[in-house]
């Protein structure tokens, strides 16, 4: 946007016509078109040419160097622009060097690269518009009035494929670089490819080694090695066959003497046999892939031609900044802004859900220390890349550093960084006590979310090409504050639609054509991150079938032994690599880089069949009964098309026929309906399909035409103010009304865990995802350790599952038919039936208590028989989870934690989550998830030890007294009633000490730091030790059983 129109932020309400700019003469660092005239190499006037045009040395990037500047780097530096790398092209006038072209001449062709539609006066801040694949803008972004016609008109953007190809040898030696180039010379031999010869031809041979490398693939795929994988393929089935029969064991022996606890215990061993299977089967199939960065830089950032990988828009959502601290979402916003990638593709769009004027605040003091923080990180490419956990590391930073003049910038840094949190902490704690009359910005103007549930939409652009510098006058990403707009008596949709909100800003505004969301507490931890991305959704056969590529999520501040499970290290190292082989990983919420079209509700492309062979030597009607064609259909060819190509080809979606997205130009969707006479039927249902897009995507032709750019990039015709009223226009409340914006479209609305019903519909279309686990973590996060704040984060995720699963979207019944394959659905079926687990699972930990108290077991003898099979089944669990480890890599420390979690989480949070999601969906009793804290106390892990009182803590809390109860009963019968007691009792004993020992990290969380049971479990431990008491007495079992008649004394002496 230009200055003239973001110079401030911008409010306004599409329902009530309104569009402000607010505090405008507010005093804002220096922009491009102020010192795009100043030479950024000495600092005086840059001059003009011979025609009177200004002078440009670089007509790539257009950054601003003098003629001097322009000569000496020609005859004595590197004879490169300073911003892009690329060689400069010698002018007309200019002495010729070592290096230039021959044929090129000067003289003759000065204009052969000027840019196009860039006025004279104009032309010190425009930069090349590039339409070459991969490379869909460069800001700032050109928007011309095409005149008085509304009229958008869509970019075309073409693969461009050279043999010219200049190699690109930084990062290695000269004799890491022959040895490269020699062992490729040795591969290419082998293959017969190339001839062994004098060896005279050295650059030559760099050269088509290089060509060779880039066209090699961006990836590969690593199955787990066969002497790992299969013995773990043969002991599953292996354990379905003990299972079963096992199974058939128990309901052929019932218990009569016990008969409901039998019969309860069978049931629910039938139900965790069902759980395993769908918890089991999707693991089948593990993979893990490997990605060649040094290929993606190869093939689209060629030396000497444009930067051609693909621009991204990063999203970062949050709620309230008072229990997600600024300071938290500020490391994570710096993180993205310093990432590895070329700074006019990136843009971060933060989403202020709570219309908080700290955030905003918190931006603004962001992006100024940004202007400092990004060109220190890429200048000494440090990791990680936000200033809180890169101070903050207890290792070497002086490592592999090598610049003299590191320690003290570093120093610099750290301190301007503690001034910097200092500024933060100020504005957190002002934001504590809110003014009567509400906040005020610094020019006066009431803040506009003063009214969290009533206020307009908000946009504000902080950085980017139109906003401030670094301080080594580079240009930085762009940062944009968006606050969708808020009005009672309409729905909001919590996360899902501020995300929705943030797809349709981006899209009026950059339209990237990939999207990487992450949470405010997940900053990116590895900078080349977005390229491990690329490496998959630029790939040319794998990345047009690719909905989303999903990261591994990795966290920070966790103690050593991990208590509670929160690294989830089995299911992201194990479940989500089993998935990696069918479908893809299902999402989970953050970390993730999207495939716009995917979110669209778009198809993906459909792969071409091969054509059936047939032959002429058999009769007609054979072929017919063969169900054969000796004869193929013909296509008409060259039929005339009204847009230009752009309805040549159809996309159906849902059962409805869309245009699909193609490059060519379009009319305006008010002009559509208009001459429609003179055109076939095909042409008349292409335009007039147009009409559902405005049913589908909202009423903004802006949007619309953004939808149809295949590979990204904003539609031309449009100029400034259309572009903010449209942004506006598209995060209003009501804009998603008669609309498929979270039905087909965008993150899915119904469940507060979208996002799993979000991937699930994207594999349902038939898209396939892609999991991505670099060597170094590509994002970290925090988690809540404190032991309540984890169950009520696992309440939240089970209710998810529970109303997804009492609704249309159940993988049980939705989308049979489709593209979504079997063990695919078995995956997401166990992602929202697993909660229900959660009533066998309480019913069988209470078991072994009520069979000690009564003296009866489940199991009427224990003959050999059921020995043999116990046993077997006991070893198959236990070489399942050996071999399990074996090829995933995963400690036997992480799959116990995670175990013993199981059983924690299972007896409470899902439990819960079972009767609340019952509740809501069948009652409409509507239950509130509070946000889980993002930040500790100041002693390292002291939160761990903090104990917070919740529902939650009551069953387990119950499940450890009944068993420790019914251990001491049990020991004492046995003792009582002699030797012959204690067979019976050993199997009883082992189930007590299986759920107590489950359960021993939650009975730890009690205790807290110092071991010391706090008030309230004493209370319930006590309350409930009456209880179990009575019911002690009343069963009496130390009294020996009579059967018959009841004997009493006759009192005659006989």
């Amino acid at each position: 946007m230009a200055s003239s129109t973001m110079a401030g932020l911008i409010t306004g309400s599409y329902t009530r016509n309104e569009v402000n700019v607010l505090h405008g003469d507010e005093q804002r660092p220096p922009t491009r078109q102020s010192v795009s005239k100043i030479c950024r190499v000495c600092g005086d006037e840059i001059g003009y040419k011979e025609d009177g045009e200004l002078f440009v040395a670089c007509h790539v990037c257009g950054f601003p160097v003098c003629r001097p500047c322009y000569d000496y780097e020609r005859s004595e530096g590197n004879q490169c622009c300073p911003q892009c790398n690329t060689r400069y092209k010698r002018h007309k006038g200019c002495p010729r060097v070592a290096g230039d072209e021959e044929n090129f001449d000067a003289d003759d062709s000065d204009d052969e690269f000027q840019i196009k539609n860039r006025p004279a006066d104009d032309s010190d801040r425009q930069h090349v518009i590039n339409h070459s694949f991969g490379q869909c803008y460069d800001h700032p972004l050109p928007f011309i009035l095409n005149g008085d016609k509304s009229i958008l008109r869509l970019i075309s953007y073409h693969i461009t494929t050279g043999k010219d190809f200049e190699g690109e040898k930084e990062g290695y030696t000269n004799a890491e670089w022959k040895e490269r180039v020699e062992k490729w010379k040795v591969r290419q031999e082998k293959k017969g490819l190339v001839s062994k010869d004098d060896g005279n031809n050295d650059q030559g041979e760099e050269d088509d080694y290089l060509l060779a490398e880039a066209r090699q693939p961006l990836w590969r795929k690593i199955p787990i090695p066969s002497s790992k994988i299969n013995p773990y393929r043969i002991v599953i089935v292996l354990r379905l066959v003990v299972l079963a029969c096992f199974l058939r064991f128990r309901i052929l022996t019932p218990a009569y003497d016990a008969y409901p606890l039998w019969l309860i215990s069978v049931i629910c061993e039938t139900w965790f046999a069902f759980s395993w299977i769908l918890d089991q089967f999707p693991k089948w199939f593990p993979i893990t892939r490997e990605t060649y960065l040094d290929r993606l830089s190869m093939r689209f950032e060629r030396e000497g031609e444009p930067n051609k990988l693909a621009p991204v828009d990063v999203f970062v959502s949050t709620v309230d900044p008072l229990k997600e601290p600024p300071i938290i979402t500020a490391n994570t916003v710096l993180s993205i802004l310093a990432v590895d990638y070329p700074v006019d593709k990136v843009s971060c769009y933060v989403s202020d859900d709570g219309a908080s004027m700290l955030l905003f605040d918190s931006l603004a003091e962001t992006a100024e220390f940004a202007r400092r923080w990004v060109p220190f990180c890429k200048k000494y490419s440090i990791e990680p890349r936000a200033p809180e956990f890169y101070f903050s590391q207890k290792i070497d930073y002086l490592k592999d550093k090598v610049l003299p003049s590191f320690v003290k910038e570093r120093r610099a840094m750290k301190r301007e960084y503690e001034e910097f949190k200092v500024r933060i902490n100020a504005l957190v704690s002002k934001a504590l006590k809110k003014p009567e009359e509400g906040w005020v910005m610094q020019d006066g103007t009431p803040w506009p979310g003063n009214n969290t549930r009533d206020h307009p939409g908000m946009i504000q652009v902080y950085l980017g090409s139109e906003g401030a510098l670094d301080v080594e006058g580079k240009e930085l990403p762009r940062l944009v504050y968006v606050s969708r707009e808020k009005r009672p008596g309409y729905q909001h949709h919590k996360k899902a639609g501020a995300m929705n909100a943030l797809v349709r800003v981006s899209a009026v505004l950059t339209n990237a054509p990939f999207m990487l969301n992450l949470d405010c507490d997940h900053y990116i931890n590895n900078s080349k991150a977005v390229r491990e991305a690329m490496c998959f959704l630029m790939d040319p056969q794998l990345g047009k079938k690719l909905c989303y590529v999903q990261f591994p999520q990795r966290f920070d501040g966790i103690d050593r032994h991990d208590r509670y499970a929160n690294r989830n290290i089995v299911f992201f190292d194990i479940n989500m690599k089993g998935l990696d082989g069918i479908q893809g990983p299902v999402y989970v919420g953050t970390g993730t880089v999207f495939n716009r079209p995917a979110l669209y509700g778009y198809d993906p492309p459909a792969s071409e069949k091969r054509p059936k062979m047939t032959c002429d030597c058999l009769p007609s009607w054979c072929c017919c009964c063969c169900g054969g064609s000796r004869k193929s259909k013909s296509k008409k060819k060259g039929e005339r098309s009204l847009l230009g190509g752009l309805y040549t080809k159809k996309k159906k979606m849902m059962g409805k026929s869309y245009v699909r997205k193609g490059s060519g130009s379009m009319f305006d969707l008010e002009e559509i309906e208009e001459g429609l006479e003179g055109y076939d039927e095909l042409e008349k249902s292409s335009l007039m399909s147009q009409k559902n897009f405005e049913k589908r995507f909202g009423q903004s032709p802006v949007f619309i035409a953004s939808t149809l750019m295949e590979d990204g990039g904003l539609p031309e015709g449009t100029n400034q103010t259309v572009l903010v009223k449209e942004a506006i226009h598209v995060i209003s409340c009501g804009y998603e009304e008669k609309t498929e914006w979270g039905k087909e479209i965008g993150w899915i609305y119904g469940s507060v865990t979208e996002d799993i019903l979000t991937g699930f519909k994207m594999h349902c279309r038939g898209w396939k995802s892609v999991y991505c686990m670099p060597k170094r973590p590509a994002f970290k996060g925090s988690a809540p350790i404190n032991l309540s704040d984890r169950l009520h984060q696992v309440l939240r995720w089970a209710l998810g599952s529970v109303e997804i699963f009492l609704s249309r979207h159940c993988p049980l019944w939705y989308a049979y038919g489709g593209k979504l394959k079997w063990l695919e659905r078995l995956a997401y079926t166990n992602t929202i039936v697993y909660p229900f687990t959660s009533i066998p699972l309480l019913a069988y930990c209470i078991l072994p208590a009520v069979c000690l108290l009564t003296g009866k077991f489940i199991i009427p003898t224990l003959t050999n028989l059921a020995s043999v099979w116990f046993l077997a089944l006991f070893l198959s669990i236990i070489f399942t989870g050996v071999l399990e480890l074996r090829w995933s890599g995963v400690s036997i420390e992480d799959w116990w934690r995670n175990e013993q979690f199981w059983v924690i989480g299972g007896v409470s949070a899902h439990l819960f989550a079972v009767f609340q999601g019952l509740l809501k969906v069948l009652a409409g009793v509507d239950t509130n998830f509070t946000v889980t804290s993002k930040q500790a106390d100041d002693n390292e892990f002291g939160e761990l030890y903090l104990f917070k009182w919740t529902t939650l803590l009551i069953p387990p809390t119950t499940l450890i007294i009944v068993n420790m109860v019914g251990v001491v009963a049990g020991v004492s019968d046995a003792i009582g009633n002699g030797y012959g007691s204690w067979g019976p009792l050993f199997g009883k004993l082992f189930f007590a000490f299986w759920v107590i020992v489950h359960l021993y990290p939650f009975l730890k969380g009690l205790m807290g730091r110092q071991n010391r049971t706090p008030t309230i479990v004493v209370l319930w431990s006590v309350l409930l030790a009456s209880i179990f008491s009575l019911v002690w007495v009343r069963i009496d079992p130390f009294l020996p059983k009579q059967t018959g008649p009841i004997l009493k004394q006759c009192g005659v002496d006989c």
